[in-house]
């Protein structure tokens, strides 16, 4: 039987030197399904991504009664850029920078689209910038172990309010998990590309949209985010990898985002965008 040999290649780290070998190459064995021939693995890219890539901006930041829709109109330019730091920054990871740096989670929110619609329609550089050791967090929710997270009868929410809690904790960590990674690698960019982080700060605006839905529909039931408690479990494995692209994309968005170990939340992360459309077009929330 054949064997099927992949050896992943090693990435660079901030913290050395572009020539260190930062990971060991890793081989993976498995048994192939032919014995007449030899195999390889082939992989193919994600069919819609060229297109989500060259999408116009998103500004369906409120759900309607029909779904997405825009918020009215803004008494600030048309990117409801008013006076503040965000207006005055002058590279992606300088206002990414600042996104982190903020605490107030709608806040975040909306300066994250702010920043991606900047970002596109300004053709700003790139830039460098310094990434906060962690993202600014507001006083609630309490963050806590995920052992400690109530159940749903005893948190105080109804299922739907707890549900959208959740979902809600999950896209705002996303909204800086993608910033941090434009930010703590910008140094690298003439290395990884201009798409690499242009991808990150799309992800980061769609995160932001999906957490303004969610925060809408707290609200409207009567509850706001922090609520309830949360656990800092994705974070805090995110922060591990902060000296490493590879072992960042690798842990993160390949492994505990996909596989749902955010556990927490009970909903594999990499399925967030249907499952906020089924939550609000099927009104299994409401």
């Amino acid at each position: 039987m054949a064997i099927l040999v992949l050896k992943l290649r090693p990435m660079l780290s901030p913290s050395r030197s572009c020539s260190s070998l930062l990971l060991p190459a890793l081989t993976f064995t498995t048994k192939s399904l032919s014995t007449s021939s030899s195999s390889s693995l082939h992989y193919s890219q994600w069919s819609g991504l060229q297109s989500w890539r060259e999408n116009p901006l998103n500004k369906n930041r409120l759900w309607g009664p029909n779904g997405p829709e825009p918020l009215p109109p803004s008494p600030c330019s048309p990117l409801e850029l008013c006076e503040g730091p965000l207006a005055l920054a002058s590279s992606l990871a300088e206002m990414g920078s600042l996104v982190l740096s903020t605490s107030d989670p709608l806040t975040k929110s909306k300066l994250s689209h702010l920043a991606y619609s900047r970002w596109r329609t300004e053709h700003l550089p790139l830039g460098e910038s310094q990434a906060p050791d962690r993202p600014a967090r507001p006083a609630n929710p309490l963050l806590v172990s995920p052992k400690e997270i109530p159940a749903p009868k005893n948190s105080g929410l109804p299922l739907n309010a707890y549900m959208l809690h959740n979902l809600a904790h999950v896209e705002l960590n996303a909204i800086d998990l993608a910033w941090d990674t434009v930010v703590r690698f910008s140094t690298y960019s003439e290395i990884l590309g201009e798409g690499f982080f242009d991808d990150f700060a799309h992800v980061a605006d769609d995160e932001s949209r999906h957490f303004a839905w969610c925060s809408q529909r707290l609200h409207e039931l009567g509850f706001n985010y922090g609520d309830m408690p949360a656990h800092n479990l994705l974070w805090r494995e995110c922060s591990k990898s902060s000296n490493n692209v590879a072992a960042r994309l690798v842990a993160i968005p390949l492994v505990q985002v996909c596989l749902g170990a955010d556990v927490e939340e009970g909903v594999a992360f990499c399925a967030e965008v249907a499952l906020v459309d089924l939550l609000f077009q099927g009104h299994l929330l409401r």
